[in-house]
């Protein structure tokens, strides 16, 4: 894993930003836009593979996601991986920062990214001279709490089907609401079956049996860069969930 990033001077105006055109965001006001254009340093682009953020380290830095997909996992001493959650367009990356010395976890790129650069010890001032803000940074956290949630229930209680198919559902269900996907089409999720054993608490062999049956029900269809997601509504109810409404979420 490459542990750098490019840092570079932003190519794509706030006004111009993707993800305010999308309908499952909310947009700024006038005075909030403007904040968030003075809030904002940089853009920094990622490839495959790369550190966005390393455990044990302090950054100095947050960062929205403005295009592509990424992981969030800490790591034991013998290199065993558990994947935590993946961040998407519009989610916000190194929050924990603000809250503890150090990171907690790791955050990597799984596709090439784009993602908007903040300077963390400028966010009290957000606090301060913007509630609007401050609540939907609290939104973000509660959500991502949230999330965590499901997946541990998934990790504890679900069986190995159940848990691929919650897990395909969900990052379906992520791409659409984040743009990248289009609503009406496969999606097509940029996982290796390592992710998703990582991702699973699963070794490899038995992620690669559990992923066979879904595709042997017509579910899902492994591609040589990830998996096409087939039948959501299947994947929907052999996990005994949906995604919740969520309305118009904020993004900083």
């Amino acid at each position: 894993m490459a542990n750098s990033i490019t840092i570079a001077s932003p190519r794509i105006t706030c006004e111009q930003c993707p993800i305010r055109g999308l309908s499952t965001f909310r947009d700024f006001s006038p005075e909030e836009l403007s904040f968030v254009m003075s809030f904002r340093q940089g853009e920094h682009s990622a490839d495959p593979g790369m550190a966005i953020i390393v455990e044990g380290e302090r950054n100095p830095r947050l960062y929205t996601v403005l295009t592509g997909w990424g992981f969030r996992y800490k790591i034991l001493e013998d290199g065993r991986r558990q994947i935590l959650n993946y961040v998407l367009p519009g989610d916000m990356v190194g929050l924990q920062g603000n809250l503890m010395t150090e990171m907690q976890h790791s955050v990597e790129a799984l596709t090439p990214m784009t993602l908007c650069l903040f300077e963390r010890e400028r966010l009290a001032s957000l606090y301060r001279g913007h509630p609007s803000l401050a609540y939907d940074i609290t939104w973000i956290a509660a959500r991502e709490e949230s999330i965590l949630d499901e997946h541990l229930l998934s990790i504890g209680r679900r069986s190995a089907r159940e848990r691929a198919a919650y897990l395909l559902a969900f990052l379906d269900a992520r791409a659409k609401a984040s743009g990248i996907a289009k609503r009406g089409r496969p999606v097509t999720l940029p996982l290796t079956q390592s992710h998703v054993a990582d991702t699973l608490g699963l070794s490899l062999v038995h992620t690669n049996k559990t992923l066979r049956k879904l595709y042997q029900l017509g579910l899902i269809r492994w591609l040589d860069r990830g998996c096409e997601v087939l039948d959501t509504e299947g994947l929907y109810q052999m996990a005994g969930w949906r995604p919740p409404a969520e309305g118009r979420r904020p993004f900083i």
